[in-house]
C-alpha cells in the first residue's frame, strides 16, 4: 500500500488541476523561484550555525561544559556519559548522530546509556540550527523566550525519557 501513496498523490494533484484551470507548469516554475530565493537568503545563516558548532566541538568547550554538568545530570538520574551530547543536540543533528553513533559503539545498543540517547535523539530539535534557519527566513528578529523555552522543554523532555528508559 505504501508503494502506491505518492502515484495516487500525484493523480489526485493532477486531476484537481486539470478541473481548477491551473497552469500545473507555472505553478511549479513559481514554486522552485521561491524556493531557489529562500535557500539563498538561508545559506549565509546556515554557514554561521556549522561554522559555530564546528568550533565549539573543535575548541574543546562542549567536553569541559559537560564535565561540568556531569554530576548534575546525574543527579537528576541521567547518565552522566550523556552530558557532552545532551549539550551538542541544539546545536547539530548531524554531529548529534554521530555522538549517538559513539555512544551505541561504546556502550552497546541494548544498555540504559544507548537506550537514553536514542530516546533524546529522536523527540528532540536542534534548536539552535531551526531558529536560525526559520526565523531568518520569515525575518524575526526579537525571539524573546523562543530559545530558553525551547532549550527547557528539550531539557525537561530528557529528564523524562531517560526515567522512562529507567522503568522500561
Amino acid at each position: 500500500m505504501a508503494n502506491y501513496i505518492i502515484p495516487i498523490f500525484l493523480i489526485i494533484l493532477l486531476v484537481s488541476v486539470f478541473f481548477k484551470n491551473i497552469n500545473a507548469y507555472d505553478s511549479f516554475a513559481k514554486g522552485a523561484k521561491e524556493g531557489l530565493n529562500v535557500c539563498i537568503n538561508t545559506f549565509p545563516y546556515l554557514v554561521a550555525i556549522f561554522v559555530a558548532v564546528e568550533l565549539f566541538k573543535l575548541s574543546g568547550l562542549a567536553g569541559q561544559i559537560s564535565k561540568f554538568l556531569a554530576p548534575f545530570f546525574q543527579f537528576l538520574g541521567m547518565p552522566s556519559e550523556l552530558a557532552e551530547f545532551l549539550i551538542l543536540r541544539p546545536f547539530s543533528g548531524s554531529g548529534s548522530l554521530a555522538y549517538l553513533s559513539e555512544i551505541f559503539s561504546t556502550y552497546g545498543v541494548d544498555s540504559y546509556v544507548s537506550k537514553c540517547a536514542a530516546v533524546i535523539m529522536s523527540c528532540s530539535e536542534t534548536t539552535f540550527y531551526i531558529v536560525a534557519i526559520y526565523f531568518s527566513t520569515v525575518k524575526i528578529k526579537k525571539l524573546r523566550y523562543t530559545i530558553p523555552v525551547a532549550l527547557l522543554a528539550t531539557f525537561l523532555g530528557s529528564v523524562i525519557a531517560c526515567l522512562i528508559c529507567r522503568v522500561i
